[in-house]
């Protein structure tokens, strides 16, 4: 049996705000936007000519009370994204007023984290 990951679903306080931000960084493309089934609005977005796997961006209906921090159980840790152009990437959250939280250096590759407007942390990373 073949299993693979198709897509990771977080919530975030806007959900055009987010999937434009993955948009501008990565070059990826909105694939579907609409009302979600719990109520709210979700909007899946990767990279393009891949219809195997993406993020789905989830806004609910009224703001949520409580954030899970990264560390409870149940909680994102970050999400990992592999960039053909890591230098290229890490102008593109600069310009976009986010901040570069770690730099590094390790055997297969380079990384840099960064958090989006909700803290969510993303990890990019290039072996190339």
């Amino acid at each position: 049996m073949t299993t693979r990951l198709e897509h990771a679903n977080i919530t975030v306080t806007d959900a055009e705000r987010t999937a434009a931000m993955l948009v501008d960084l990565f070059d990826w493309t909105i694939r579907w936007k609409g009302e979600s089934k719990l109520g709210g609005r979700s909007i899946h977005v990767g990279a393009p000519g891949t219809d195997n796997d993406y993020l789905a961006i989830y806004t609910t209906p009224e703001p949520p009370t409580d954030w899970a921090s990264p560390i409870d159980i149940g909680g994102l840790n970050h999400l990992g994204l592999v960039v053909d152009d890591l230098d290229e990437v890490e102008r593109r959250v600069i310009a976009a007023g986010l901040t570069v939280t770690s730099r590094d250096e390790y055997d297969p590759g380079r990384r840099f984290y960064f958090d989006d407007h909700d803290g969510i942390e993303f990890e990019v990373v290039s072996y190339s």
